[in-house]
């Protein structure tokens, strides 16, 4: 109450609610004589309309850019038209591209209150990651009556856009060969170094990446191939043109020093050769010790190219001893010149072309030694087991060789040549052919006025039953010069080729040496074999009990050994008789003889115990007793008695 005729309302920390259109209702009472108040008149005046206006908010904000490592300060400034007791609460918000957060209180944030209107943001030692947008969101609460707060309002700022400019190093790559091959296999050696290095602190990583770009004649254009890379925590990352020559030790890539990365091809080939370059990758560490790369610098190419030539190699045979005869040693070399091919090592092979009429080796060439780059000799296909040290290859010089052959016989006529590969040191310790070189043949010719020998073979039935035997005679004849039984001698080898038309592979039975020793090959039928000599130029081979897969075409093969004045026995060339076609036939008569017998042996066998059988069980298990039934006899009346 104002006065004695005045009334007054006051509401204090007034709201939303308050609002409205207020009226007065005044009454007015008087007492009576019993002391009780009655109405005697009521009035209602409106007073006013009441507008309540909501608190607002207004939030500055701009944005701004910060260099890596800087500090962004930002700061929210609440403008209000509310007087009177208020407080304002306030959030700080980010918003990133794939996600939005609270910004919260960190050992490198901090949120402070500088004046009335305005709140403080700080983030010290700022990211890339950083990069985002900010707003703030500001509530404004007053207190109540009873002692409590109210929000009257909440507003939110438009974002700031935050670009947070990575701290790049400032640096220079310079890429050099220190080994360049000259020739095929030859190391390749290149480092890739890092010059002229600033802002490059403790949070800074450099790697390397290795690429190779083919170099064309033409003006197409080649993309680059990855050798290799390495990442954030230096883990090497193979590309697939060097995957597998990594793997075997044959490019090494490694880091010589802290601004120095070495990339090595152990054995350089021609496929290497082209443009090489690398690229450095600096990365820089987050707050969350994560790397991320922050710029790259590429190295100009170098170029890794030889000069290739065409490898040359002559191999030259010269006879050490013109003439010579039967039973001296036969001596040549070979001189070898080689070009274009790097530390050459040569391994040599001695080949003999004996005439067609040599039967030993139908293809006309034999092998007879050799001898590799590592100077370790081996003989090939020299078979004469009485020589077996009669041929020797060695090294005279790093591109002479020499070749003996000793006691020499008839049979080793023929041209002789060297074959000569050259090999270059390759990968891994390993010897890499290079290339081929045929000598000039040597010719060794004897000239002989002796006895011709002539083989042919005879049976007097080609064609027999299965289980008879075979009898297939080798008889030599000779022409010219007569010999003495005790000079010469035979080795004798029969072989059979089971088909009709001699297209199959030829087998061989059995053998007779000079010294009368028979050797037998493994037979797979139950038929047998025996070899002899029945006369000094005759020999028999027998089939016992011949099968049917004895047939095909027979012949033998002869080796003349003749004794010469001096006592040397000479090999003459080998043999061979024509075939002669043996025929095995089935007797049926005897084929179908022991089967029926054995049939009705068995048929009488089983009739015999089926009747026995039967007689057994008749008499002992199927037996029964019959009890007759005893009828009574009358005797038939005569028709003529009634």
């Amino acid at each position: 109450t104002a006065a004695n005729d005045t009334y007054q309302l006051s509401v204090s920390q007034a709201s939303s609610v308050d609002g409205g259109a207020y009226r007065c209702l005044v009454s007015e009472w008087v007492r009576g004589a019993d002391s009780s108040w009655q109405k005697i008149q009521e009035k209602s005046v409106e007073i006013a309309s009441v507008a309540i206006q909501q608190t607002d908010v207004v939030i500055s904000t701009s944005n701004v850019s910060v260099t890596e490592r800087d500090s962004l300060d930002l700061t929210c400034n609440i403008t209000t038209d509310r007087s009177g007791i208020f407080q304002a609460e306030v959030t700080w918000y980010f918003s990133a591209m794939d996600h939005d957060s609270v910004v919260s209180d960190s050992t490198l944030i901090s949120l402070s209150h500088v004046d009335r209107n305005s709140y403080r943001l700080l983030v010290r030692d700022v990211d890339v990651e950083d990069s985002g947008y900010y707003f703030c969101q500001a509530a404004v609460w007053v207190p109540l009556h009873n002692g409590s707060w109210h929000k009257v309002v909440e507003r939110t700022s438009a974002p700031v856009s935050v670009v947070v400019t990575a701290l790049e190093p400032d640096y220079e790559v310079f890429l050099n060969a220190s080994k360049t091959p000259k020739f095929s296999d030859d190391p390749t050696e290149l480092n890739c170094r890092i010059t002229n290095a600033q802002d490059t602190e403790a949070n800074i990583r450099f790697t390397v990446s290795w690429y190779y770009r083919q170099r064309l004649r033409s003006d197409d254009v080649v993309t680059e191939e990855l050798l290799g890379t390495m990442d954030a925590d230096w883990t090497l990352l193979l590309g697939d043109r060097s995957r597998e020559r990594t793997q075997n030790g044959e490019i090494i890539f490694s880091k010589k020093a802290v601004d120095t990365f070495s990339l090595r091809i152990q054995w350089t080939s021609e496929s290497d050769r082209g443009d090489y370059f690398c690229v450095i990758s600096a990365w820089s560490r987050h707050r969350n010790n994560s790397w991320v790369k922050s710029k790259d610098v590429t190295s100009a190419s170098v170029r890794i190219f030889w000069a290739t030539q065409d490898y040359t190699l002559t191999v030259e045979a010269v006879k050490l001893k013109p003439f010579f005869v039967a039973g001296h040693t036969f001596e040549m070399t070979c001189k070898v010149s080689s070009k274009n091919i790097k530390t050459p090592r040569y391994s040599v092979l001695i080949t003999a072309e004996k005439p067609l009429t040599d039967q030993s080796n139908p293809n006309g060439t034999t092998r007879i030694i050799s001898l590799n780059q590592d100077s370790v000799v081996r003989l090939e296909d020299w078979t004469d087991q009485t020589r077996v040290d009669g041929v020797v290859l060695e090294k005279v010089q790093e591109n002479e060789f020499r070749y003996r052959m000793y006691q020499t016989q008839i049979s080793d006529a023929g041209l002789y040549r060297c074959v000569v590969t050259a090999w270059s040191p390759g990968g891994g310790g390993m010897w890499r052919e290079a290339v081929n070189g045929l000598s000039n043949p040597i010719q060794i010719d004897f000239q002989t006025s002796g006895p011709v020998f002539n083989v042919s073979v005879h049976s007097d039935n080609p064609t027999i039953y299965q289980g008879e035997l075979a009898d297939l005679l080798c008889i030599v004849t000779m022409e010219g010069m007569a010999l003495e039984p005790d000079d010469m001698s035979f080795d004798v080898s029969w072989f059979a080729v089971r088909s009709f038309a001699l297209d199959r592979e030829p087998v061989l039975l059995a053998s007779l040496d000079r010294r009368g020793i028979v050797v037998q090959s493994r037979r797979n039928g139950s038929s047998d074999l025996s070899l002899e000599r029945i006369s000094p130029l005759e020999f028999r081979l027998r089939v016992h009990g011949c099968e049917d897969h004895d047939f095909g075409n027979h012949y033998c093969v002869v080796t003349p050994w003749v004794r010469s004045a001096t006592g040397v026995w000479q090999r003459e060339p080998d043999i061979k008789a024509k075939p002669i076609f043996l025929s095995v036939k089935m007797d049926v008569l005897n084929a179908f003889k022991y089967p029926l017998l054995i049939g009705i042996g068995l048929a009488t066998v089983i009739g015999l115990l089926s009747c026995l059988i039967g007689y057994c069980s008749s008499r002992w298990c199927c037996k029964k007793e019959v009890q007759e039934t005893r009828r009574e006899r009358r005797r038939l009346m005569s028709m003529e008695m009634d």
